[in-house]
């Protein structure tokens, strides 16, 4: 029984995560939301909706490094950039808007995934350059 209290409240903590994106995906869109807190926020929006993640998931220990911990603490920052009414306003609508949905599906960010496999083929190109150089 303890076992399925946990799954449960990790289920419910999950829940929390994605309405509090989607609510900063809705704030940071208002122009009560600073510049930079704009730019820090649609970055975090831009990498949770992305399909691909940063770190791979089937990386041992690491591949869920981001969505325990990078995301949760991104989120906190954004808390913190964002006029507390602005999030608020947003977590109802947030709330409203996920309520009358009836996937809980993401929209993917096709934009965020190109970026990351960039990322990934710079840093392969990069290691088979170094390596090559090494070798010589």
């Amino acid at each position: 029984m303890s076992s399925e209290k946990a799954l449960d409240r990790w289920k419910q903590q999950a829940r929390k995560l994605k309405n509090e994106i989607y609510a900063i995906y809705l704030a940071y869109r208002d122009p009560r939301t600073p510049w930079y807190a704009r730019i820090f926020a649609a970055s975090l929006v831009a990498y949770a909706f992305s399909p691909i993640d940063l770190i791979p998931d089937f990386v041992p220990l690491l591949g869920y490094l981001d969505d325990l911990v990078l995301l949760p603490l991104g989120i906190l920052v954004a808390r913190r950039m964002i006029p507390p009414e602005v999030l608020e306003e947003y977590r109802d609508k947030a709330c409203a808007l996920r309520a009358r949905k009836s996937s809980e599906s993401k929209p993917a960010n096709w934009f965020a995934a190109g970026i990351i496999v960039a990322v990934w083929l710079i840093l392969a190109v990069w290691a088979v350059l170094y390596i090559m150089q090494t070798l010589k």
